[in-house]
This record gives structure tokens, sequence and C-alpha cells, in this order.
């Protein structure tokens, strides 16, 4: 589908102006042929627009002034210092209304090309999930380390090959986390691996998404486990108060200690008692560590 921004690129610059110096002249002549009977000052709005995405903001301001002298020296109407000023206003307003979204969408695909430059050079495994969590942004590393049955990962659910990603993006109201976590990863073989994942939610406009970068650790998860030997009973995770749950549910979210003390109407030192009291039940020494006992253990209670 042609989109409408494909006028602004760069490579279209000279006709693109020249098309709108064109337009200011017709639009000219038509206004001193029909002086009489109609005014076409509105039309310079066409050119103006057209013209933005290329102009300095003082010469888009220029062009408005311009043409809206223009527009008053073939009106029918009598001289009037008030209309040329709102005609003014008008044409130049519009034109670097057009400027500014130009710019902006322009910034967002420079962003948008360096990101994946960035992710197609890295040799880490690194993928990005949309809102709806589809695969959208992969590399090289990643399609070797995942192993997709088609060789293409782009439009795949990451469910699929990292079902605790998908449900990292669950939480909306949440504007922005970022966490590590060990879970377990699939190939499109049939494989499975133990994988650690550090990952990131971010928004991009009004859209919720997510980064990821992955690595296979099996090896080093099996050395683990061999030297712990833990029991089956250890494994079973421990039955945590209401307070802690919901402190738990706030830290999964990426706040602040003074944020969840806000949020739950409490004191930022009862906070720390209740952070302090989740880091012995869960045996972990860190923020980080204590969200992926939530996601790998208490993800359901969440």
């Amino acid at each position: 589908m042609w989109r409408l921004e494909r006028v602004w690129e760069e490579r279209n610059r000279t006709p693109v102006l020249l098309v709108s110096g064109a337009i200011v002249l017709i639009v000219a002549f038509a206004d001193w042929w029909t002086k009489p009977f109609v005014a076409f000052g509105v039309l310079y709005l066409f050119p103006i627009m057209l013209a933005a995405g290329f102009l300095p903001r003082w010469v888009i301001a220029l062009l408005g002034v311009g043409c809206a002298i223009l527009s008053e020296v073939f009106s029918s109407l009598e001289r009037s210092t008030v209309r040329l000023a709102f005609e003014t206003l008008a044409l130049a307003g519009c034109g670097l209304f057009v400027a500014e979204l130009v710019r902006n969408r322009r910034l967002t695909l420079e962003g948008q090309a360096r990101l994946k430059a960035l992710v197609e050079t890295s040799p880490a495994a690194i993928v990005t999930v949309d809102e709806h969590g589809f695969i959208e942004l992969v590399n090289l590393a990643a399609v070797q380390l995942l192993i997709p049955r088609d060789g293409k990962l782009v439009g795949n659910p990451i469910s699929a090959f990292l079902p605790e990603l998908h449900h990292a993006l669950r939480w909306e109201e949440a504007p922005q986390f970022r966490a590590t976590m060990q879970c377990r990863g699939h190939r499109g073989n049939g494989e499975s691996f133990t994988a650690d994942v550090w990952f990131s939610t971010y928004k991009e406009g009004q859209t919720h998404k997510l980064a990821a970068i992955v690595a296979d650790v099996t090896e080093e998860a099996v050395a683990a486990q061999a030297a712990a030997s833990p029991s089956a009973e250890g494994m079973e995770r421990t039955l945590l108060n209401s307070r802690e749950m919901d402190v738990l549910r706030f830290l999964v979210q990426g706040l602040a200690n003074k944020e969840i003390a806000t949020r739950m109407e409490i004191s930022e030192s009862t906070i720390k008692n209740t952070l302090q009291q989740l880091f012995a039940k869960t045996n972990v020494r860190t923020r980080a560590q204590l969200v992926r006992v939530a996601l790998e253990q208490y993800r359901d209670l969440l």
C-alpha cells in the first residue's frame, strides 16, 4: 500500500519543491484571472504543506507570508490588515505543523533503523516482541539459537519459543520494567533448553513492546543442579501473606519502593522490611532474582 509519507523522502526534495512552486504560480494566476468572481487563496495550503517537509522553519514562515500577500492582492474584497494577519497565521501555522510531523516521523524511522542495525550486528541472540506477542525483529544469533522450522522467526509467536516472555507483556498497567530470569526455551526442532533472559518492556507511541537478550545456559544449569542436589520439598514455593504478595506484584511491575508504598498507602520502611522477608523466604539476595522467582513460582497468583 502506498504511503503518503513517501512524498517527503529526501530523494523527492527537488521534484516536490518544483511542484510546490508551480502550484503557487497556478493558484496565483487562477486567483488573478477569476478575481471578480471567486477566491482561490485557501489553495495555497497545499503547496505549503508539500514544501514544509524540506524547508527550514523561517522559510516556511516567509512562504506563508508571501502566499497570504498574494491571496490579499488578488482578493475582490477591500484591503484588510487583520485579514492578512490571520491568513498569514493560518498558512504559516499549517506549514510548520506539517514540518514537525515530518521531522518526528523521520526521527522515528532513523531510530528504528539504528535499532535494527544494532540487533542484526550483535553476536548475542536478540528479539523484539510486539504487543500481541509476535516476534518483530531478530538477528542471526537468535535464529541459530531458536532454530525455527521455516528458518524465519519474524511473525511467529514468542510463546512458541519462550513462553515466559509472552507472559511478561501482560502487565499493561506498568509503563516499563526490566528484569532477568531463567526459564525453559523451546527450539523449532523440538529440543528444549535452559535460557537466561534479560528483557525490558518499552513503549513505541502508545504500543507496548518488549526487547530481550537470550542465552543458552543448559550446561551451566545442569552443573548447578548437580552440585546443589535440591530435594523435592525444597522446590516447593513458600507461602506468602497478602502484603508480601502485593509487594511482589508491584515489584514485578517495575515500581520503586516509594511508588509501592504510595500505592499500598503504607510507609516506605514497611516496604523495605517486607522485601527483606521476601528475600529470606525465597532465598534470594537481589530484586532481579526476586522478580525471576516471582515469574517462575508465583505467576498464577500475580
